[in-house]
């Protein structure tokens, strides 16, 4: 499990990322790099990180399924998410 204040610093970078959108796309239309500039650093979409929704793992994310690879494989093999089975062959 990640520590609660990294899931939480996500969370925070997240909600400001969407705050500034809007304003970033019309800037860098505009062409106005000062501007941009002067916009909080993590205000940027680039600063962002996957996590896994439920411990908020770092590495091995699963882009499809928003899982780092060692809680899809165990909810995998479960039978927890739906059109995935195990390969046999």
């Amino acid at each position: 499990m990640a520590k609660e204040s990294m899931k939480a610093r996500e969370v925070k970078r997240q909600k400001l990322v969407d705050k500034y959108a809007e304003k970033r796309q019309a800037l860098k239309e505009a062409g106005d790099y000062e501007a941009l500039q002067k916009l909080p650093k993590n205000a940027s979409p680039v600063r962002l990180h996957n996590r896994c929704k439920l411990t908020g793992r770092p590495r091995g994310y699963m882009r499809q399924f928003g899982l780092s690879r060692v809680q899809f494989r165990e909810m995998a093999n479960k039978g927890l998410i739906p059109g995935v089975k195990k390969a046999s062959w």
